[in-house]
C-alpha cells in the first residue's frame, strides 16, 4: 500500500492536506482488522473494499453496481460481441511513468495468470487474448460472446498495477496496524482527467474501520458511524434497529447461491435419491419467513433463474408437486434406509457463526425432523456432511454459477461431465447453443442433487439518512470511492 511519503497520492494539493482526516466519513465493514491491509488473490470483505478503493481496472463498479470508466475512459464492442476496444486514459504514475496500453496490457495479463486455479480464473477462460494495440488501445478478444464481461473485468482481483503501483481512484494515507484505515480521494489530474480548480473543498476522506458484526453494529446505533458493511443472513437479526431508525438497513438484492453443498458422498448421502430426499423436504420461503424479508427470492435452481443468457431451457423442480406430496417422497426414501441402517440418521450441517445462523439451523432442523432426520451443528473442526454456499455472483451469467461447482475448484461434489459441457459453451461462438450447453449443464449438475438451493444470498448494510453514495444493487457492490462526495 501506498504511504503518505509518496508524493502523488498524498498531498497533491496542500489544501486537501491541510484539512487534515476531521471532514472523513467513517464506515465500518464487518470483519478481521488485519483484513484490511491483506494483499493475496482471496481477500475477504474488507481486504476486497481496499483493493477496490486503490486498485483500479479497466472499468469499474459505481454505488448502483453499473459499470462505469476507470482506467479505460471509454470503450466499444463489436457487433459479435467477440471483442472489446478501450481507450486508455493519459495517465501519469508515480516515478514520472506513463500509463501506456502496453503497461496496462501486461498488468491485466499477470493478473488473470495469477487466478489460474481459482473459480474466478475459469470465469476468465473465455477470453482468448489481451492486445496493446497502439500506445492508449487495447482489445480483448473473447472465445465466444459473454454477457456479463464487462461486470467480470471491474473485479478488484483485476485492478491494474503497474511496477508495484496501485492506479487509484483512492490512496492510503495512513494505516495503523489493527486500526482503521484512512483513504482519500486522488485529484483529477492523478485520475487522468482534467484538473479541477476548487476540488479539494468538494470531497472529503473515508476512514474504515472492520470488526465483529455485534460491536459494529452497537457502535452505528451509538452514532460512530455513517455506513456498516459486509451483513450477511448469519448477521441479520443485529441489524433490527428499531422504529426509530426505520430507513437504516437496506438490504440488497443480491444475485448469487444461497444453500447447502452436500460435502461427503458417503452413508445416507453416498446415493443421489437420498441426496434429493433432501432438497424435496425443504419449505424454502418457511426457512426465511423468521427474518422478515419482503421480495426475497427463493428458487429450487443451481443458476438463479432470469438471467440475460437464460433461454427458459431449465424450469424449477418439482412443478406440480405439492410439499406435503414432496416430503411424503423423502420420507419413504429416508424410512427405507433408516430401515437398512440401523434406525436413525443424523446429518451435521457446518454453518457461519452468528444470530442469523442459530435461526436457519433451527428452522431446518425443524423441516428435516418432520421426515426423520436429526440435524446437529458441525462445531470447530468437526467434519461435517452439509455446508452452507452463501455467495453473491460476480456478473449475471450462467458460467458464474457452474464455475463454483467445478472439480478444480469446489470441495463439494462435483461432476467432470458438467465440466466439459461449461467448456464446450465456452468454446461455441453460437448463442444458442452456447444457451444449450450452459443449460445442460445445469440441469445434469442438479440431477447430481450435490448442490440444495435456497434461494438468493442475503446482503445488509446499515445507512445514515442523507449518506450518499450508497445504493442497494444484485452486485452487493458497495465502493468507497462514491462516499468522498462531501454532502450538499
Amino acid at each position: 500500500m501506498l504511504r503518505a511519503a509518496v508524493p502523488l497520492f498524498a498531498c497533491l494539493l496542500a489544501a486537501a492536506c491541510a484539512r487534515g482526516d476531521e471532514n472523513a466519513i467513517d464506515v465500518a465493514v464487518i470483519g478481521d482488522p488485519v483484513d484490511l491491509s491483506a494483499s493475496g488473490l482471496r481477500l475477504a470483505p474488507p481486504g476486497e473494499l481496499v483493493r477496490a478503493a486503490t486498485t483500479q481496472g479497466l472499468v469499474r463498479l459505481d454505488e448502483a453496481g453499473q459499470i462505469v470508466p476507470a482506467i479505460a475512459e471509454r470503450w466499444i464492442v463489436t457487433d459479435d460481441g467477440m471483442s472489446y476496444i478501450f481507450r486508455i486514459r493519459e495517465l501519469d504514475l508515480a516515478g514520472g511513468k506513463r500509463l501506456t496500453a502496453r503497461r496496462a496490457q501486461q498488468a491485466l495479463r499477470s493478473a488473470m495468470a495469477s487466478l489460474s486455479g481459482t473459480s474466478l480464473g475459469l470465469d476468465l477462460a473465455q477470453v482468448r487474448d489481451v492486445r496493446a494495440m497502439t500506445g492508449r488501445v487495447i482489445e480483448i478478444r473473447l472465445k465466444s460472446p459473454m454477457p456479463g464481461f464487462l461486470q467480470l473485468l471491474a473485479q478488484p482481483e483485476l485492478g491494474i498495477t503497474v511496477d508495484g503501483t496501485p492506479t487509484g481512484p483512492m490512496a492510503t494515507i495512513t494505516a495503523q496496524p489493527g486500526g482503521p484505515l484512512l483513504l482519500r480521494a486522488l485529484p483529477p489530474e492523478a485520475r487522468g482527467l482534467p484538473t479541477s480548480p476548487g476540488w479539494a473543498e468538494e470531497v472529503r476522506a473515508v476512514r474504515l474501520f472492520a470488526g465483529e458484526a455485534g460491536a459494529l453494529t452497537r457502535r452505528f446505533l451509538d452514532g460512530d458511524f455513517a455506513v456498516l458493511l459486509g451483513g450477511t443472513l448469519a448477521t441479520l437479526p443485529l441489524a433490527d434497529t428499531g422504529p426509530l431508525a426505520r430507513g437504516t438497513v437496506r438490504i440488497d438484492p443480491a444475485l448469487g447461491l444461497f444453500g447447502l453443498d452436500v460435502l461427503r458422498a458417503e452413508g445416507f448421502l453416498s446415493e443421489v435419491a437420498n441426496r434429493e430426499a433432501l432438497a424435496l423436504v425443504l419449505d424454502r420461503e418457511a426457512l426465511i419467513q423468521p427474518f422478515n424479508l419482503a421480495g426475497w427470492t427463493a428458487t429450487t435452481r443451481v443458476v438463479a433463474p432470469g438471467l440475460p443468457d437464460d433461454p427458459g431451457l431449465a424450469a424449477e423442480r418439482w412443478q406440480g408437486m405439492d410439499l406435503a406430496a414432496r416430503r411424503s417422497l423423502a420420507a419413504s426414501r429416508i424410512a427405507r434406509w433408516k430401515a437398512a441402517n440401523g434406525g436413525r440418521l443424523e446429518l451435521r450441517l457446518r454453518l457461519p457463526q452468528g444470530p442469523g445462523s442459530d435461526l436457519l439451523f433451527a428452522a431446518l432442523a425443524e423441516q428435516y425432523r418432520t421426515v426423520g432426520i436429526v440435524l446437529t451443528r458441525s462445531e470447530g473442526e468437526d467434519r461435517a456432511d452439509l455446508g452452507l454456499r452463501d455467495r453473491v455472483a460476480r456478473y449475471a451469467g450462467a458460467r458464474w454459477f457452474l464455475n463454483q461447482f467445478a472439480c478444480r475448484t469446489s470441495a463439494a461434489i462435483c461432476s467432470e461431465d458438467v465440466d466439459l459441457l461449461a467448456q464446450l459453451a465456452v468454446q461455441t461462438r453460437d448463442p444458442v447453443q452456447q444457451a444449450r450447453y450452459l443449460a445442460d449443464a445445469e440441469t445434469a449438475f442438479t440431477a447430481t442433487n450435490g448442490f440444495i438451493p435456497i434461494g438468493a444470498p442475503i446482503r445488509w448494510s446499515l445507512v445514515r439518512s442523507g449518506v450518499q453514495g450508497f445504493a442497494e444493487n444484485a452486485h452487493a457492490a458497495h465502493p468507497l470511492f462514491p462516499l468522498t462526495a462531501a454532502p450538499m
